[in-house]
């Protein structure tokens, strides 16, 4: 029951967000083969996530993140935008940087949460990986497209968690955030993907 009430609080946030994922131009100089090999990325990383948050609820019992939301205020929990993913006229370069900027935001809170227990660390070590695979493979191919920008972007100022229920809740949060990101990045490459 608890993990249904996660997974609509899930839906409840991807819909939320729908405005900022539609409409789209048409499509992209993008090749075929990255679209769906980033696709494919971004469901395993949401599978990974998926796990991840049935594990934080079983053992911690920390199954309702809209009851952590006064905590991630508190700890300063940054977000990740796609908005230049939304427009009109949607801007490929300005999208792509978003979605590379968005997972190197996710590994720098995702490394915030080692030491979260020893049980989850394999299951976050995981997802650490997934998401670093699929921010590489997005700047390689902004890198092969000339779009990348001259230098990576940096992670910016993680939140530093000050006990181990902070960590086990902002685990919780910072997962629910990459899921909320993640349905909508996977909504702009299913769209870039369209013949």
């Amino acid at each position: 029951m608890k993990l249904m009430a996660l997974q609509l609080l899930l839906w409840h946030i991807a819909l939320w967000m729908v405005p900022e994922a539609t409409p789209l131009s048409p499509a992209s100089s993008l090749p075929q083969s990255f679209l769906l090999k980033c696709l494919e990325q971004v469901r395993k990383i949401q599978a990974d996530g998926a796990e991840l948050q049935e594990r934080l609820c079983a053992t911690h019992k920390l199954c309702h993140p809209q009851e952590l939301v006064l905590l991630g205020h508190s700890l300063g929990l940054p977000q990740a935008s796609l908005s230049s993913c939304s427009s009109q006229a949607l801007q490929l370069t300005g999208c792509l940087n978003q979605l590379h900027g968005g997972l190197v935001l996710y590994q720098g809170l995702l490394q915030a949460l080692a030491g979260i227990s020893p049980e989850l660390a394999p299951a976050l070590d995981i997802l650490q990986l997934d998401v670093t695979d699929l921010a590489t493979n997005i700047w390689l191919q902004m890198e092969d497209l000339r779009m990348a920008p001259a230098s990576l972007p940096t992670q910016g100022t993680v939140p530093t968690f000050t006990s181990a229920f902070q960590r086990r809740a902002g685990g919780v949060l910072v997962v629910s955030q990459l899921q909320s990101f993640l349905e909508l990045a996977y909504r702009v490459l299913r769209y870039l993907a369209e013949p």
